[in-house]
Formats: C-alpha cells, structure tokens, sequence
C-alpha cells in the first residue's frame, strides 16, 4: 500500500503540474496521424488504458504493455476515419517473444488513403489534369522487457513518411513507456499505472519538385528552375498517464488455477499535448470468462461541449466490443474487435479489427 500510495501521489502531481495544455501553440506541428489509434480494441475506450494496455496495441499508447506478449501475436485493423471524408486506414502488427528474460520484439504499419484528389491550377481550378493520391504511412519497431515482476518498460522508433505526387516529408519519432502493476495475494495485477512519451523526433520538411517553378533571372532574358524552400514543423510530443483497477467476481476453475468469471475494470487517463489542448478521461471494461469483453470510455478537453469552441472532430464518446475466441483449451486465441468513436461533423470512427495469440 506504501508503494502504490507514492506512485499515486507523483502521479497526481504530474497531473496538476502538465494540466493546461498549449493552446497557444494549436495548429503549429505536423504529422498528426501519430496521435490517431488505428487499433479496435484500445480505441474502443479511446485510448484510456494507458496503465493496462496489452499487447501490439500498446505501440501507439504505452509501448511497456508490450512485454507482455506470451509469445507471438499478429494483429490487423481497418478503419473508416470520419465517416464521410473518404479517408481509410489499415494497420498490421506483428510481435514476438525472445525467450524468458529476452523480451519482445514488435512491429507494426499505420497506412492512411485519402483516396483520388484532383490535380488542380490557378489557370485550371475545374481539374482536367488527372488525379493524386497521397499517402501518410508510419512504420515503427519497438522492444519492451519486464524488470521484475511489477516493472515494465519499451521504447519505439517510427518513421513517418507523408508523400503526394511531387512532393515528401520524412522523419524520425521516438516513444518510451513505463507500467507498474500491484495488488493483492488473490490478484497480484489488480492495480496497474502507466506513463509514456510520445513522439519525441526530428522535425519534417516537404521536399520535391511541387515546390519549384520557372522563374525569369535576375539578370538576363532568360528563364531558370527555383526551389522553394518549406518550413519545417514539429512533431505532435504528449505525455500519457493513466491507471486502472480491477473488479473481480464469480468464481471458476481451469486445471487447478481459480479464475474469476467477471471482471469489470475502472481507467483513467491524462494526457498532457505540447501542441493542442489536453485530454482526461475515464473508461469501463467489462470482461466474461475472459472471452467477450464490452468496453466504454469519454474523453474529455475544454471546451469540447460548445460547438463554438470545440476544435476537435470527437466529441469524446466511444465504446467497442471484443469476441476472444480460444482455437484449443489453453492454447492460441483469435480475437475479433470493433470501436466506434463519435465525432461531430462527420459520422465518426469505425474501427474492425482481428488478431491471432499463439
């Protein structure tokens, strides 16, 4: 109790001391897709489970709940970002356990489609010219090992490519984590904490040819090519931290193990954004038999309940569901996951996801 009173009580600290966001900074960074969660099963509670998160899911919230892979884990997801707007993204993970005490290995791909866009000119503003198809795509490696049986901690490297037809930015990011879990002689992982950074990198600049034109010398009649140098912009930075604690009820009995057969789990979440206002917010999870789990979560910023100063497309609901379906008794799963996220305008997210746990 004296540990979790001192982790409870630095937490609470942070929180005071990083709750006021940058508003004043709003609309100065780039590469924004980083704080999007293409994941079903975290987004179901909009990323809430910063301190239990587990699995791939954890290398877009808090990298530690990686080092929880039993083995080898793949994970695919779809969504349908902001209903309406005709944008699509796929992501895929892959990851895998290195021996007892070697850690686990993950990978995963975010890709973003924004579908055809017209080619359009200042003299051709009806198009005519064909199309483009931009692309946002992020690819990230991570590594997260347990330090002892409450202590758990990651790190990832992403890089994040946005290209259109003539012109690309590049760069790199950085993410680091931390969770700690505690509880009692019956659940040892009744209470879990967590804190990660995110997106700590390199700036970007776009490059290319869409940024250079014919121009007339300064002296001399005659025309040369000038590039056109673009500003560079920051990465969207944030600091996670979130908690989580565990109801247990029912009893049941697999070999001779004593598992519950209900649990509802209670999350809480600050988020502390360099570069927009801050989030806090808190979940439910409701689990049975550890094999159909429903979940919901609201996230919370000023002024998201005024449309006049609301400047965030969620208006902060989302729920979600989760079928985990065992192929043998104690052996591999495959689990089917679904998020909505609501949004005003637009119709929000919906996000379909599917994994295998070997």
């Amino acid at each position: 109790m004296k540990k979790i009173s001192i982790l409870t009580l630095t937490l609470l600290v942070s929180m005071l001391s990083a709750y006021a966001g940058n508003k004043d900074r709003a609309g100065q960074a780039g590469a924004y897709e980083l704080l999007i969660n293409p994941w079903a099963r975290s987004s179901g509670w909009h990323g809430l489970n910063t301190g239990s998160v587990r699995g791939l899911e954890s290398m877009n919230l808090n990298v530690a709940g990686l080092a929880f892979t039993q083995k080898t884990e793949v994970l695919f997801a779809h969504s349908i970002y902001l209903k309406g707007t005709g944008i699509n993204i796929n992501a895929f993970g892959f990851s895998q356990a290195l021996g007892k005490s070697g850690g686990v290995l993950g990978i995963d791909l975010m890709a973003m489609s924004f579908g055809d866009i017209m080619v359009t000119t200042v003299n051709l503003p009806e198009g005519g010219l064909g199309n483009f198809h931009p692309q946002f795509l992020n690819l990230g490696l991570a590594y997260a090992k347990s330090f002892s049986n409450s202590i758990f901690g990651g790190i990832v490297v992403r890089t994040i490519t946005e290209s259109i037809a003539d012109a690309k930015a590049a760069g790199l990011s950085f993410d680091a984590g931390v969770q700690y879990k505690t509880g009692d002689k019956k659940y040892e992982d009744r209470v879990k904490f967590g804190i990660s950074l995110r997106n700590i990198g390199t700036p970007l600049k776009f490059q290319g040819d869409a940024l250079s034109y014919k121009g007339n010398a300064a002296e001399g009649d005659y025309q040369l090519t000038v590039s056109q140098r673009s500003q560079q912009f920051e990465l969207p930075s944030l600091l996670n931290i979130g908690a989580s604690y565990d109801i247990h009820f029912g009893k049941r009995i697999e070999g001779d193990t004593v598992k519950s057969t209900h649990r509802l789990t209670v999350a809480a979440n600050f988020t502390s954004h360099s570069f927009q206002r801050d989030n806090i917010g808190a979940g439910l999870e409701y689990s049975l038999l550890d094999q159909f789990m429903v979940r919901v979560g609201y996230n919370y910023e000023a002024g998201l309940l005024d449309e006049t100063t609301r400047t965030n497309a969620y208006t902060g609901l989302a729920a979600g569901f989760t079928f985990e379906l065992p192929m043998k008794k104690n052996g591999p799963t495959i689990g089917l996951d679904y998020s909505y996220r609501a949004s005003n305008p637009w119709g929000g997210t919906h996000t379909l996801g599917a994994r295998i746990n070997l």
